[in-house]
C-alpha cells in the first residue's frame, strides 16, 4: 500500500515553486494532468492508495475528480474520494482511496480544530479469504494542540481489537505519535522512519503508515520518486499474530 500526498497534482522542486506555480490552485495546468497520470502509474504497483490533498473536480482541475482519474488511470476498480474542504465552484479539497479490493463502510468524519477543513476517511478493505482490514486516511493539523484532539477523535472512532491501519499526511514527527496515549491504546504504530518532506531534500517525516499488530510488516520504505512537495510512503503488510 501506499500514501502519498498529491499537492493537486503538483510537482514541486524547491521553496520558490510555491510561489511561481501558485496559480496551479486556481487555474487548470496541462502540467498538472501530466503528474497525475506520473501518479497514476506509481499506484498501479499498489493495493491500495491513500489520497491526500486531491480535487474532487472544480475549476483549478478543470472540472476534474483527480481521485476518479487516478483510479481509472491506474487500473484501481475500487475508489471513493470525501471533501474536507468546500470551496464552490474553486476547489472541492478532498482525501481518497484507490483500490484493488472493495471498499465498504465507507464513513466520512471532520475532525476537530481551531481551523475547520481538516478530515479523516474510513473504509473496510474486504480482501481475498474473507479478511477485512479497516482502513484510515486522514490529513492532520498544522498546530500540535489541534493535532492532539484531532488524534484522540480518531482514536474513538475506530475499531478496537482487530487489524488497522491509518495512513496519512499527519504533519508531525514519529516521537509525536509514539508518545500519544490514546493512539498507543489503539495499539497503532508507525511503521516507518524515513524524512519525506519537503521532497527534494526530505528533513521532516510528516507521513506515515500506521498499522495495528495483527499487521505484520514485510516491508516499508519512502517512495523516493518527487511528484509533489511530500514524498509517499510504501509498505507491504501482512494480516498475521503478531
Amino acid at each position: 500500500m501506499l500514501t502519498l500526498n498529491i499537492q493537486v497534482g503538483m510537482e514541486t522542486a524547491h521553496y520558490g515553486h510555491y510561489v511561481t506555480g501558485a496559480w496551479r490552485h486556481v487555474l487548470p495546468s496541462a502540467r498538472v494532468r501530466a503528474n497525475l497520470d506520473r501518479i497514476a502509474r506509481l499506484a498501479a504497483d499498489f493495493d491500495l492508495v491513500a489520497l491526500q490533498e486531491a480535487d474532487a473536480g472544480s475549476l483549478r482541475t478543470g472540472q476534474l475528480n483527480q481521485v476518479e482519474y487516478l483510479a481509472r488511470a491506474a487500473g484501481m476498480p475500487h475508489w471513493h474520494a470525501a471533501v474536507n474542504r468546500n470551496f464552490g465552484p474553486f476547489a472541492q479539497h478532498c482525501l481518497g482511496f484507490l483500490s484493488r479490493h472493495p471498499l465498504q463502510d465507507v464513513e466520512h468524519h471532520a475532525l476537530p480544530g481551531k481551523v475547520r477543513g481538516r478530515g479523516a476517511l474510513l473504509a473496510t478493505l474486504t480482501l481475498p479469504g474473507s479478511n477485512a482490514l479497516r482502513v484510515v486516511v486522514t490529513h492532520l493539523a498544522l498546530s500540535r494542540a489541534s493535532r492532539a484532539r484531532q488524534l484522540d477523535y480518531l482514536a474513538r472512532l475506530v475499531p478496537q481489537g482487530g487489524p488497522l491501519l491509518m495512513l496519512g499526511d499527519l504533519n508531525c514527527e514519529t516521537d509525536e505519535l509514539l508518545q500519544h496515549p490514546p493512539l498507543r491504546d489503539c495499539g497503532l504504530r508507525p511503521v516507518n522512519g524515513a524524512p519525506t518532506f519537503p521532497s527534494w531534500k526530505p528533513r521532516r517525516r510528516l507521513d506515515h503508515v500506521l498499522a495495528t499488530p495483527q499487521l505484520q510488516v514485510v516491508h516499508s520504505h519512502v517512495v523516493p520518486t518527487p511528484l509533489s512537495d511530500h514524498l509517499g510512503v510504501a509498505a507491504e503488510l501482512q494480516l498475521g499474530p503478531a
